[in-house]
């Protein structure tokens, strides 16, 4: 399968402001791209790339004063297969982890398991180990919250989406991490690419989309717990702890996003 995707966005800035960016895929993914992955600046701008602790390839520009546009527009190959459901595999004792698996156990920003330790024992305290324990947090997350794109909120945390039973599909991922992490489930925040293939389309403007990965059996499976099924081509940008080691864009100044298009279609 080939998927045509990019985006299209624009910020205002009343001075030069730093930035740093995750627009591109995730390295794991640029075996799969058909066509070259070119970001491009108007007006340009120097760029300096790196990589973070977490793997993600980031970008550092100056924006200038006024108008600045970042667009993309590439096709990448996917399998075409959905997110693989394995029932049985099983979760590791914490002391058997991988030394840099522990981290996706504890707190951190928008995932605050101080808050919510007691609810997730509470709940799923009696279910079965491993798989069948994550999609049980998956099914009660995609019950417990309300998707509404215009009740979107930088700040609200996985215990504020628990109480205010409202958001986007961060606000499911981030849930769904802190149960899995009060769980002793090591979870790990992503975000990229998700169009409506091989499902009908939504109303909702495409935006870029977030989902989590549980660490099951000696690797990483994905859930969503915002759709709650096995979808096809997801495409990775970034991950981390939560959303703020996958922010795809950081200013540190005042700025105003001006214009924002995401697309994400399958190529026939």
């Amino acid at each position: 399968m080939r998927i045509r995707t990019g985006f299209d966005i624009a910020f205002e800035s009343s001075q030069p402001t730093p930035m740093i960016l995750m627009l591109n895929l995730h390295p794991s993914r640029v075996p799969d791209l058909i066509t070259p992955e070119t970001v491009t600046f108007d007006p340009p701008v120097p760029v300096n790339r790196y990589t973070d602790g977490f793997g993600n390839l980031c970008t550092r520009i100056l924006a200038p004063v006024g108008h600045l546009a970042i667009a993309a527009d590439f096709i990448v190959g996917d399998s075409g297969l959905p997110d693989p459901v394995v029932p049985f595999a099983p979760q590791a004792a914490v002391q058997d982890l991988p030394d840099d698996v522990l981290v996706f156990l504890m707190g951190s920003r928008y995932c605050d398991t101080d808050r919510l330790s007691a609810v997730a024992w509470e709940l799923f305290g009696q279910t079965p180990l491993g798989w069948p324990r994550v999609q049980a947090i998956v099914d009660y997350v995609h019950q417990r919250i309300r998707f509404d794109y215009m009740r979107a909120d930088a700040t609200r945390t996985a215990h504020d989406g628990y109480t205010q039973q409202v958001g986007v599909c961060r606000d499911f991922a981030h849930l769904a991490i802190t149960l899995c992490r009060c769980m002793n489930i090591p979870a790990r925040y992503c975000t990229g690419y998700l169009g409506d293939i091989g499902v009908p389309a939504v109303p909702d403007p495409m935006d870029f989309s977030a989902w989590f990965e549980a660490y099951l059996d000696g690797r990483w499976y994905t859930f969503d717990a915002r759709h709650n099924k096995p979808r096809i081509g997801r495409i990775v940008m970034a991950r981390g702890r939560d959303a703020t080691d996958c922010a795809l864009t950081t200013n540190f100044g005042f700025q105003q996003l001006v214009h924002f298009a995401v697309h994400t279609d399958e190529v026939t």
